[in-house]
């Protein structure tokens, strides 16, 4: 059975990834994820982090965050009162699928993933090549010397020809 990456990871957090948080200083909706890839922290890796810390702990580190963000949330709001209805929203350790970002796919999974993207390689590899060597045998484009060696040799001096309509 395959799956995709994101299908492994977007199911189980997607309440608590995609909640509101509120609105940044710029009246601009603000969500667990938008905060945590503002900060350049993976989204779902933060979630299964924080799913299998305590409660408190979890609560703390996510309050943490969302008060460091630049342009973040008014500063009316409190930090900790929003990370605890946030961290409400996480699966409990218990139920999480997800035990650590390491093991996101089984050996097997891993295997075909890694042999897909071998293959995905040598293929643009193959592609690569076959475009430099097409390239590479055409002659060279040659500049349009006629056009300009009929115009150099007609004088400017003879008139030209009147149409008399006969």
């Amino acid at each position: 059975m395959t799956h995709s990456l994101f299908s492994v990871l977007g199911s189980e957090f997607d309440n608590f990834l995609f909640a509101s948080i509120g609105d940044d200083r710029n009246d601009m909706p603000l969500s667990v994820l938008s905060v945590l890839a503002r900060l350049d922290i993976d989204p779902w890796q933060e979630a299964a982090e924080l799913a299998r810390l305590p409660r408190e702990t979890a609560t703390q580190r996510l309050a943490s965050s969302i008060a460091s963000l630049p342009y973040g949330p008014s500063a009316y709001l409190e930090h900790g009162t929003i990370a605890a209805r946030l961290i409400a929203l996480l699966p409990r350790q218990a139920n999480s699928k997800i035990s650590s970002p390491g093991n996101l796919l089984n050996a097997d999974e891993r295997t075909q993933f890694r042999a897909g993207m071998c293959m995905l390689a040598v293929f643009t590899a193959i592609m690569l090549a076959a475009q430099w060597i097409a390239a590479s045998r055409q002659p060279p484009a040659q500049a349009d010397t006629t056009h300009a060696s009929v115009s150099s040799t007609v004088s400017s001096e003879v008139p030209p020809p009147s149409y008399s309509g006969q």
